[in-house]
């Protein structure tokens, strides 16, 4: 792909100049580039020209890469992405009973008493329509 012939070169580095787009390092800086990206995105999609869209790529980028850096995911433990799932879908304890054994099993795999084995984070998988890897 040759970027001269996907856009104009000249505008890009209007839009370049205009906007300095750099690594993000502070808050302020990160707020900046957020306004930036939301003045794009405004136009809505279909509107913006090639070059607008390429800005708009570069700086979103530039946005995940400081949030990863900034605000990491924790990632959850299985017994908890168990818990947040019935509650995001109005479920109860009790609903698991058959999927899972009984009601002290379901209890003791709630609460992180006992681990989730591979069997069960399947059956969890197939129960909730997710990936296994969240019950791992």
């Amino acid at each position: 792909m040759n970027i001269a012939t996907e856009m104009d070169v000249k505008v890009y580095g209007r839009l370049l100049a205009r906007t300095v787009p750099t690594v993000i390092k502070t808050k302020d800086e990160h707020l900046r580039v957020l306004a930036i990206v939301e003045k794009l995105m405004a136009q809505g999609e279909g509107e913006l020209s090639r070059e607008e869209e390429a800005l708009l790529e570069l700086l979103v980028d530039l946005v995940h890469d400081y949030e990863e850096q900034e605000y990491p995911l924790r990632k959850s433990k299985p017994h908890e992405m168990a818990g947040f799932l019935l509650a995001q879908r109005g479920l109860k304890q009790i609903d698991l009973w058959e999927v899972l054994g009984s009601k002290g099993r379901v209890s003791e795999l709630l609460s992180g008493k006992r681990e989730i084995s591979k069997e069960q984070a399947k059956k969890l998988a197939v129960f909730f329509r997710v990936p296994v890897g969240l019950f791992l």
